[in-house]
């Protein structure tokens, strides 16, 4: 639950109601959840998440939406390469920084 009867983000996001146990919860707060899950919404689709993290350790679940939220929300911004291309950039920034 989101807390204080409000929805977590995903499921307001889902306009379904937010039970106990709901899996989404721990990991998006009614705030702000509702847009980092929208990007995993729309990139990956619910059904295809909540199969990944349900066949994970509960202690690896939390490191594992982060890394899917920033994935998803590097695809909404670069569709082609997604977090690859910030990797990339990094990289060449970091050989041009090698010749100084």
């Amino acid at each position: 639950m989101g807390g204080l009867g409000s929805p977590c983000g995903a499921c307001k996001l889902l306009r379904r109601k937010c039970v106990e146990g709901c899996v989404f919860a721990p990991y998006f707060c009614y705030e702000e959840g509702s847009s980092n899950f929208a990007a995993i919404h729309k990139v990956f689709g619910a059904s295809n998440f909540f199969k990944l993290i349900s066949h994970l350790p509960d202690h690896d679940r939390c490191d594992a939406v982060r890394t899917i939220s920033y994935e998803a929300q590097s695809r909404l911004h670069d569709p082609i390469y997604g977090c690859v291309s910030q990797i990339f950039s990094l990289q060449i920034f970091s050989l041009q920084q090698q010749d100084f």
